[in-house]
């Protein structure tokens, strides 16, 4: 680590006004760069960067220095872009898999299922909501609800059984 940066790193570290500020304005364009470089939207490197600065930030306890400041950030940054980029492929699958609404689907019957759902208790309302709604997988729900996967698998065949009963389908 270049001895600019240990100075800015110690002092960001002891909370020393304008040393983070410092980091940033020095390390900046280089990150920016990097992630521009390696997405196709600038606006999307343009928010990674403010992620992983915000990262930085966040872990600069962890920096230990055996690489310099910059290559750490940009480490950052690309594990931000893998993040970024296993999101968007998740949500293009659930977008694939959503179910689409029947032309048959009157405003009644959606209406209907609006209230059949306000009948539910909240998680499990949240848990079908996520997952027959959403796309999500159990597992995705289980970590947003912050409930066991049992638990979550539960939640989704005691709801769609209620949902099913409260709608008048024998078939579910």
């Amino acid at each position: 680590m270049g001895c600019a940066d240990a100075e800015l790193v110690a002092a960001a570290l002891c909370d020393a006004p304008g040393a983070f500020r410092a980091i940033v304005e020095a390390h900046q364009q280089a990150v920016r760069s990097f992630l521009r470089r390696v997405l196709d939207d600038p606006e999307d490197a343009d928010d990674l960067a403010q992620e992983t600065f915000l990262a930085a930030w966040i872990g600069l306890r962890r920096y230990r220095g055996g690489a310099s400041l910059r290559s750490w950030l940009c480490a950052i940054a690309w594990k931000k872009r893998l993040t970024h980029e296993r999101g968007r492929r998740r949500a293009a699958r659930r977008e694939a898999d959503a179910p689409r609404p029947h032309e048959e689907n009157s405003p009644d019957d959606l209406l209907d299922l609006a209230a059949a759902l306000r009948q539910l208790p909240n998680a499990q309302r949240a848990a079908v909501a996520l997952c027959l709604g959403g796309g999500f997988s159990h597992a995705e729900a289980a970590e947003t609800l912050g409930l066991p996967l049992g638990t979550i698998k539960s939640h989704i065949e005691r709801g769609r059984a209620k949902l099913a009963a409260a709608l008048g389908d024998p078939h579910e």
